[in-house]
């Protein structure tokens, strides 16, 4: 017998009906408050197979819950162990004020970093370890949730290092590449974070618009051109309230464990990490319409050795383009290309679908040129 999946309540509005049985099961309830519907309680349903995540549960419900059923507590933590939905922006920065640099230390995101480095990164005790494992968890289903709206092949990622200036031609090119390939329906990844990530999250952030606004865009954030700098956040929030967006969507996957990295709000929907190595993974694994890599550091360098051995074994299904965006950087400062070629000539890589440029209409030319299945999903 094939078990139905569970479905998620998060909102009282979702509440379901019993079954002919009268039994409700195999649901997940996650932060409802049972006290705000009395009436829902007194019905008296009786629950089987259910989880109840950081729910209110009135004492009149203790006899109504099996003992099949999974009850979690809200445990405590700074953030929502049980959250239902993906960050953005507003929420990540909760409490920050542009017009007050200060206030960022005390926003939600800056609360949860420094809660995290007081407990430690590697830490033993089984209530933060457990939070964190969750909280990963709720990030993963919000995720594939948002996910389910588009096509695999729609969504392209775009890796490179956190250094990079705003102010450098590198910036800007991955920039236009992501404004472009987001105004031609694909969904932009990155890490999150500043540098190429960011530049990723604006150029999506900016689609639809026109060249003269993207370049007074760079003009504002240019103020600021690394995230060490004063002014990076509060000019990130300027641009994006002269430049509102609610028509194009792209997805960040940053994590607490480079948490001094700040994730860039220009990133519509967000899915913050505790644990890098499952964000790495993920990031890699749902990128499957491709990935663009721009120069960076030992980070780029392990993703793309860790998406060559994905497009190798086809761990995640057909393999997806590598494009190179540098041919200086990747055949000779870091002649990773070189040894992928090699490497491929002596049949120790296979699958691998690599090609490098140093035009950014190239690598737009050959994401848009990448096979696609029933693209019809809006973004």
């Amino acid at each position: 017998m094939t078990l139905q999946p569970y479905r998620e309540v998060c909102d009282i509005s979702q509440l379901p009906a019993p079954d002919g049985t009268g039994y409700i099961a195999r649901y997940v309830f996650q932060y409802i408050d049972f006290n705000q519907v009395p009436q829902y309680v007194a019905a008296g349903h009786r629950f089987t197979d259910c989880c109840f995540l950081g729910c209110d549960i009135p004492t009149a419900m203790d006899g109504q819950i099996g003992n099949t059923c999974l009850v979690f507590p809200r445990m405590g933590r700074v953030y929502n162990v049980f959250r239902a939905r993906l960050y953005d922006g507003e929420s990540l920065y909760a409490g920050y004020d542009p017009e007050h640099e200060e206030s960022f230390e005390s926003c939600f995101d800056a609360r949860v970093y420094a809660d995290y480095q007081e407990k430690g990164k590697e830490c033993d005790d089984i209530r933060e370890t457990l939070g964190r494992t969750l909280h990963d968890r709720a990030m993963s289903g919000a995720m594939r949730e948002f996910l389910n709206r588009f096509d695999e092949r729609q969504v392209v990622a775009i890796m490179g290092g956190h250094a990079q200036f705003r102010t450098d031609e590198g910036y800007r090119k991955v920039a236009l590449i992501s404004k472009t390939l987001t105004e031609n329906g694909k969904l932009m990844a990155s890490g999150g974070g500043p540098g190429a990530m960011e530049a990723t999250h604006l150029g999506a952030w900016m689609a639809g618009r026109s060249l003269e606004e993207f370049e007074d865009a760079l003009e504002i954030l240019s103020v600021a051109p690394t995230f060490r700098d004063e002014g990076w956040l509060r000019t990130a929030f300027e641009v994006r309230k002269k430049y509102p967006q609610n028509k194009y969507h792209s997805l960040g996957i940053p994590t607490w464990f480079y948490g001094h990295e700040p994730a860039t709000p220009f990133a519509t929907h967000i899915a913050k990490y505790f644990y890098n190595s499952v964000r790495e993974d993920t990031l890699l694994a749902i990128a499957k319409g491709g990935i663009i890599y721009s120069p960076g550091s030992a980070g780029t360098i392990q993703e793309i050795f860790q998406d060559a051995a994905q497009n190798h074994y086809q761990t995640f299904g057909a393999p997806s383009p590598m494009v190179f965006l540098g041919k200086e950087f990747f055949t000779r400062e870091i002649p990773i290309y070189t040894l992928l070629e090699d490497l491929m000539a002596r049949g120790k890589y296979k699958n691998l679908l690599i090609s490098i440029t140093d035009d950014p209409q190239e690598a737009i030319d050959t994401m848009l040129s990448f096979p696609e299945k029933d693209a019809t999903a809006e973004c």
